[in-house]
């Protein structure tokens, strides 16, 4: 009977887990759609569907489905074909590992911290095997353009989820989250600010968006991607907005702590990190894109010293005891 219930709650948690990951990307993208509606004035996503554009999301899909699967005479087959998988499957596992409710998340190891990290960064790797893959000369560079991203901004990640670790004594997210304390609101806050930044650079999102600039490279690695596979990496671009801001809300604004949270704590959890997402979605409209140059100086030689700052003080915070 224990068996059964067992393997009764591995399914149940499995099922949760991949209806959340279908769901909470596709709610962050018609937020999107909204907000910049507003901010920016635009029409278009104010009318499929009728009032305030509720079924702009419905019309993407549709139009995605419709377009015609083309495969590159040049490409790696394979490789091509496997590239949206590569970069959304990951995030799937990284949202399994966030904690939601006091005591759950849906995979509970020791060191969920260091799983979390390497899930996401073999995430950013699809859009390097897409760029190689394509035999296209703007996504080859723009490939390349993501193999910096990757190298340059998994540093100062590392390094704030590790101040972090370092202030709990632990590498279980769930232990972090529970140990949590409101005035790491001000002691992490130096390795929170680097954490978004680095995020958004690890997601290509504008500001930092040179891997897949329009302007410059068509579309970057995805560019002789259409149909579904680009659907896929769309997917994979607001399933890694979903991951990293509830990370985020576990680590820096305390996950479920709030009033009610042993009833309702999967609930501030969700709150704080669609507050997160909504800063992130912000931050596109309201920057423009930098150069490639630019990302890589404001990487070195900014966060990973702040990084590397914010590690020293949460070392001695925790040997004076704070």
């Amino acid at each position: 009977m224990t068996l059964t219930m067992s393997w009764l709650e591995i399914a149940l948690r499995a099922v949760a887990v991949l209806a959340a990951f279908l769901s909470l990307p596709l709610l962050v993208g018609q937020t999107e759609h909204k907000l910049m509606a507003h901010m920016q004035g635009r029409l278009g996503p104010m009318y499929a569907g009728g009032y305030h554009g509720w079924a702009q999301l419905v019309a993407d899909g549709a139009k995605f489905v419709q377009k015609e699967d083309v495969l590159p005479a040049r490409a790696d087959r394979r490789l091509y074909r496997l590239a949206p998988a590569i970069a959304l499957i990951p995030y799937l596992v990284a949202l399994a590992l966030v904690p939601i409710h006091p005591g759950v998340a849906v995979i509970d190891v020791p060191a969920s911290v260091v799983l979390f990290v390497v899930a996401t960064g073999v995430g950013a790797l699809g859009l390097l095997v897409a760029g190689w893959a394509s035999a296209n000369k703007y996504a080859l560079i723009g490939a390349l353009r993501a193999a910096a991203h990757l190298v340059a901004y998994e540093l100062p990640i590392v390094l704030s989820i590790a101040s972090v670790a370092l202030a709990g004594g632990s590498l279980s997210l769930l232990t972090l989250t529970q140990r949590w304390q409101p005035h790491w609101l001000l002691w992490q806050l130096p390795g929170a600010c680097v954490f978004l930044i680095a995020a958004l650079a690890e997601l290509q999102r504008p500001p930092f968006d040179a891997p897949v600039a329009d302007a410059e490279l068509v579309m970057g690695p995805w560019t002789e991607y259409g149909g579904l596979r680009f659907a896929f990496f769309l997917l994979a671009e607001y399933a890694g907005i979903v991951v990293l801001s509830l990370l985020f809300a576990a680590l820096w604004l305390g996950g479920w702590h709030g009033p009610f949270s042993d009833q309702v704590g999967w609930v501030w959890t969700l709150l704080k990190g669609y507050a997160v997402a909504v800063v992130i979605i912000w931050v596109r409209v309201a920057w423009p894109r930098v150069r490639a140059d630019q990302l890589q100086r404001l990487a070195w030689l900014v966060l990973v010293p702040l990084a590397l700052a914010q590690l020293a003080l949460t070392g001695v915070g925790v040997v004076m005891g704070w």
